[in-house]
């Protein structure tokens, strides 16, 4: 289960750091395609591997940096609240405002440290190639978005599906590898515990982790 969750670290962190903008664009221009969520996905990218790449271009690469870039340039385009409302789902109504903003701080603060030790080291920038599939599943304010991502021009693809969802902008809330739901890994982390454990441990284990920054 750990090294599944990893490995979707992993991808999604080349997702938002990776492309040389050998970024194939399937879509209008991002002016005439403001409302299309593959666009935005690509540029989530684009502007996180610009302020990657100043930093070391600066040798700023320090984990402070690091976790600075991951607040501003990849947390404010997750939905932690849809996706932490989709784990718990038939807790989540449960919960009072407090134990919600835990759950939240705890993946907030957890993303933050996985993705600060990947980044801080990933230095494959240059052989990435990115591209959308043409189609784009949207039913309301969701959509799914797929990614093919080669490292070179030999190797079949990676395909990623980023789940989407619109409020005043597109985020994403969901990440499925080879079949693998980045929510459902959660979810089986935190319904495993409940069973055994009971709800009240497992908020004084989320409680516990964030005080000691996880």
């Amino acid at each position: 289960m750990k090294n599944t969750v990893k490995t979707l670290f992993i991808i999604l962190s080349i997702l938002i750091t990776g492309a040389t903008l050998a970024v194939e664009r399937n879509v209008a221009p991002y002016s005439k395609a403001i409302n299309s969520p593959d666009v935005v996905a690509l540029d989530i990218m684009t502007n996180a591997l610009s302020s990657l790449k100043k930093l070391r271009k600066k040798n700023q690469v320090t984990s402070e940096n690091i976790e600075a870039l991951i607040e501003t340039k990849l947390l404010p385009h997750i939905a932690i609240d849809v996706a932490m409302r989709s784990t718990l789902e038939k807790y989540w109504d449960g919960f009072n405002s407090q134990q919600k903003k835990a759950f939240q701080q705890y993946i907030t603060a957890s993303l933050i440290n996985d993705y600060a030790g990947i980044l801080s080291t990933y230095k494959q920038l240059d052989d990435i190639k990115i591209s959308t599939h043409p189609k784009i599943k949207r039913k309301g304010n969701k959509a799914i978005v797929k990614l093919f991502i080669a490292f070179n021009d030999s190797q079949t693809p990676l395909k990623i599906t980023l789940k989407m969802i619109r409020s005043s902008h597109w985020r994403v809330y969901d990440l499925v590898f080879s079949g693998v739901s980045l929510i459902k890994n959660y979810k089986a982390q935190f319904n495993s515990h409940i069973k055994r454990k009971g709800m009240d441990s497992l908020i004084k284990k989320i409680n516990k982790k964030i005080k000691n920054n996880v």
